[in-house]
C-alpha cells in the first residue's frame, strides 16, 4: 500500500513540476517513489497488484444504488434494485448473513450490509442471488422470478398469473363480497359462475349443471333442495318463524319447488306481480295448473343433473293465495330466505292489507327475509329482539335448536345473502328494504305493519 501511495504522490509531483515549470531537484519523498519504481521494475508486487484491482474494480459499472419499493411501478417486481460489485478487501468486516469476518476475499456490498457472495441468498428459494437486479420486500431480498411467484397476484379462476394492461399496470376483478380476484378477460369469455354465490368457477373444480343451463357450485350443491319434498321442513321452521313474530298465518298454503320454466309461465299468469329480473319465487293468487318436482334428479355425465320427474299441481282459489313457487337447486339458507320473502306477501294478503306500493311491500317482505336469515346465522342468540317483537328471540331458539350445525361455508353463505339484501340498488327491493328496516329498527315490526296497513307507508 506504501508503495502505491509513494507511485501516486511522484506522478502528482512530476504534473505540479510541468504546470510550474521549474526543473529543480527533485524533493525526498520522489527521489524515494523513483528508488521504489527502479527497483520493482515490471514485477508488481502483492500491494501494488491489490491496489490496482481495487482502482479497477470501483472504476467498471455504473454506480451501485437500491431502489425503494416505493419507486417501482406495482405492475412488475415492487421492489428492484441493482446489486453491488464485489470488492476485494483486506479489512475486517462481518458478513451480514453468516455473522463470521469476511477478512481477505470478494464481497457484496448492498442494502446497507456486506455479504460473502455465496451468502447473499434470495428469501424465497434460499439459493444464492447472483443476478444484476434483484427485489426488495420488507428488506429481504429475493430473485425477481422468485418475488414474483410469491407476491403477483394470480387468477382464481384460471390460474396464471394476472396479466397487465396497455399501461403496464397489474388489472384484475374482484367480487365485492367473496373477494374472488380474476381476470378481467373472464367476464366476457363464458366463464360460468354459480347461480347462488355468484363465484366464478376455476378451471381446476367442476359446477354442477341444472337442466335450465344454471350452475351451481359443490359448495352450495351440499345443501341444495331439488324436490317439493325436500322443501317441507323448511317450510315448517319459516311458520314457526313467523308464529314467533305473532304473525301467524292460518291457512295452508301449498308449496311447490318448481322449474324456472314453470316459474315464468306461472309468473305470465299472474296479473300483477313485483318481481326481480331474475325470479325465484313467486306467491300466487290465481288458479292454474303448475308443474311441480316430484322426485330429485341425479347428476349424470358431464356434472349435468337429469332424469327429472315433475307434475302437475292444479291451483284451487280458496284465499288470496293458491300457492308459493321457489325455484328449485338453491341452497337451503337461499330457498328460506326466499320462502319467508313470500310468506310475507301471504300473510299481507291473507291479513287484508290494501294494495301497496312495491317499494313498500317488497321492501317489507325483504325485511322479513333479511331478519329470518339473521336467526339463522346467529343460531337463536336472541339479537332479534332489538328489530321485532321480544317474543321473537324464543322462537328463533326453538327453531335454530331443530337445525344441525352449520358448516363456516354456510355460515359465510347466510351473510353473502344478507349482503345481497342490504346492497340491493333498485327502487322497490333495496330502498324499499333499507326504508323499511329503518322503520323497524326504531318502532319494531308490530308497529311499522300496523302504520303500513293504515297508512299504505313506512313510518318515519
Amino acid at each position: 500500500m506504501d508503495h502505491a501511495i509513494a507511485l501516486s504522490l511522484s506522478e502528482e509531483d512530476q504534473r505540479k513540476g510541468k504546470a510550474i515549470g521549474t526543473g529543480h531537484h527533485l524533493d525526498e519523498d520522489e527521489q524515494l517513489a523513483r528508488a521504489l519504481q527502479e527497483n520493482t521494475g515490471h514485477n508488481l508486487d502483492e500491494d501494488e497488484q491489490l491496489a490496482r484491482a481495487l482502482q479497477e474494480s470501483m472504476n467498471d459499472g455504473p454506480p451501485r444504488r437500491n431502489i425503494p419499493i416505493e419507486d417501482v411501478h406495482p405492475e412488475s417486481t415492487p421492489a428492484s434494485s441493482l446489486p453491488s460489485n464485489i470488492f476485494p478487501t483486506s479489512g475486517l468486516r462481518v458478513c451480514a448473513g453468516c455473522k463470521s469476518p469476511i477478512g481477505r476475499g470478494r464481497f457484496l456490498s448492498c442494502m446497507d450490509s456486506v455479504w460473502h457472495p455465496e451468502c447473499f441468498r434470495c428469501y424465497a428459494c434460499d439459493r444464492p442471488i447472483s443476478e444484476y437486479e434483484f427485489a426488495v420486500h420488507e428488506n429481504h431480498a429475493y430473485h425477481r422470478p422468485c418475488y414474483k411467484e410469491c407476491f403477483h397476484p394470480k387468477c382464481d379462476v384460471c390460474s396464471s398469473f394476472i396479466p397487465t394492461n396497455k399501461n403496464g399496470l397489474i388489472e384484475y376483478r374482484a367480487h365485492p363480497f367473496w373477494m374472488q380476484k380474476y381476470c378481467p378477460s373472464h367476464e366476457n369469455d363464458g366463464t360460468p359462475r354459480c347461480c347462488s354465490c355468484e363465484r366464478m368457477e376455476p378451471k381446476d373444480s367442476q359446477y354442477i349443471t341444472l337442466d335450465d343451463g344454471r350452475r351451481l357450485c359443490l359448495e352450495c350443491l351440499h345443501t341444495a333442495i331439488m324436490e317439493t319434498n325436500e322443501c317441507q321442513p323448511l317450510y315448517i321452521d319459516i311458520q314457526e318463524f313467523y308464529e314467533g313474530m305473532n304473525m301467524k298465518v292460518e291457512q295452508q298454503v301449498p308449496l311447490l319447488l318448481v322449474e324456472r320454466q314453470a316459474l315464468n309461465e306461472a309468473m305470465e299468469a299472474e296479473k300483477s306481480v313485483h318481481h326481480l329480473p331474475e325470479t325465484r319465487g313467486l306467491c300466487l293468487s290465481e288458479e292454474q295448473i303448475v308443474r311441480t318436482i316430484l322426485k330429485r334428479p341425479i347428476i349424470g355425465p358431464g356434472n349435468r343433473i337429469i332424469d327429472m320427474i315433475t307434475g302437475p299441481y292444479k291451483l284451487i282459489r280458496r284465499c288470496e293465495v293458491t300457492a308459493i313457487l321457489i325455484l328449485y337447486g338453491l341452497p337451503r339458507l337461499l330457498t328460506g330466505s326466499i320462502l319467508a320473502h313470500e310468506m310475507m306477501h301471504a300473510y299481507l294478503r291473507l291479513k287484508g292489507y290494501r294494495t301497496l306500493s312495491p317499494e313498500v311491500e317488497e321492501g317489507i317482505c325483504q325485511v322479513l327475509a333479511h331478519l329470518w336469515l339473521e336467526s339463522e346465522i346467529t343460531s337463536g342468540s336472541g339479537t332479534m329482539a332489538t328489530t321485532s317483537d321480544a317474543s321473537s328471540s324464543s322462537s328463533s331458539t326453538s327453531s335454530s335448536s331443530k337445525k344441525g350445525a352449520k358448516t363456516e361455508f354456510e355460515k359465510r353463505l347466510g351473510e353473502f345473502f344478507k349482503y345481497q339484501i342490504e346492497t340491493d340498488s333498485s327502487v322497490a327491493y333495496g330502498d324499499g328494504f333499507r326504508a323499511g328496516m329503518r322503520a323497524v329498527e326504531r318502532y319494531g315490526l308490530r308497529s311499522t305493519l300496523d302504520h303500513i296497513k293504515m297508512t299504505g307507508s313506512f313510518p318515519y
